[in-house]
């Protein structure tokens, strides 16, 4: 049996960056929650420990939307420490008096510590990654984008990891649709949003808009990604429609230990 401590003590967020810059790398997809880090006061970050040696880190959040409902929202441990993986988790909540979870499942690891620590899981949101082109007619031959953000404006935003860019769709004349992407995480991804007027839905405005979306984002160097309520069936199908595919939940759930 390990008899090695594991504990966890707060710091920087800068401390803790090279380890934040390993999860990054290992996600291979958009991290929903990576711009909470920017914002002053709303983040708490632990750095773990297996007796002298570092771990791996733990960020809960505690501002904005998470105020007074401190919640565990990312944690890593280094590779060669997984085998701890559990007292290393039991430390962090130790130290943090974390009361909530909320996690990305495509984090493979920290989705076995929501089944086996999290208790009433609800999921807020599909998150959806791009699998493949697509080559989607228009559904009217006047269908086309104009854009309400400047390509100076988007690749600002993009570069400030903050912000973003707005296109309307128009038909025959008129705006039928609203969407665009926002650059509020890791890069090089980009969240993409949209918004059909109900007279002109389920006529393929949605799926065409995604897929023109896609092809911008990928113009200004950015990864498309896309998340929706996961009992939108419409959403889900636009999504997939366009190319998308299910990566993973948001999924939320009280804490328990023992």
């Amino acid at each position: 049996m390990d008899q090695i401590p594991c504990s966890a003590h707060p710091c920087p967020a800068a401390e803790v960056l090279h380890l934040r810059t390993r999860l990054r790398e290992e996600a291979r997809g958009q991290i929903v929650h990576d711009s909470i880090h920017r914002r002053p006061g709303w983040v708490r970050t632990y750095v773990l420990r297996a007796g002298n040696a570092e771990a791996g880190f733990g960020s809960v959040a505690v501002g904005g939307p998470w105020e007074n409902r401190p919640t565990v929202y990312e944690w890593y441990v280094l590779p060669g420490q997984r085998h701890r993986a559990f007292a290393l988790f039991e430390a962090l909540l130790g130290a943090s008096q974390a009361q909530f979870l909320e996690v990305q499942t495509s984090d493979e690891l920290l989705a076995v510590m929501l089944h086996a620590y999290g208790r009433g899981l609800a999921s807020e949101k599909i998150v959806f990654r791009d699998h493949l082109a697509t080559d989607l007619p228009p559904p009217t031959v006047s269908a086309a984008l104009r854009p309400l953000s400047t390509d100076e404006h988007v690749l600002a935003c993009l570069e400030a990891r903050q912000g973003g860019g707005e296109w309307e769709l128009v038909a025959d004349g008129r705006a039928v649709g609203k969407g665009g992407m926002l650059f509020h995480y890791n890069r090089p991804y980009a969240d993409l949003f949209m918004e059909i007027e109900e007279p002109c839905r389920r006529q393929g405005f949605g799926a065409w808009l995604v897929q023109e979306l896609k092809r911008l984002c990928y113009g200004y160097g950015a990864i498309p990604a896309a998340r929706c309520n996961v009992y939108n069936v419409a959403s889900r199908q636009t999504l997939q429609k366009a190319g998308f595919v299910p990566w993973g939940h948001i999924v939320t759930a009280g804490l328990a230990v023992g």
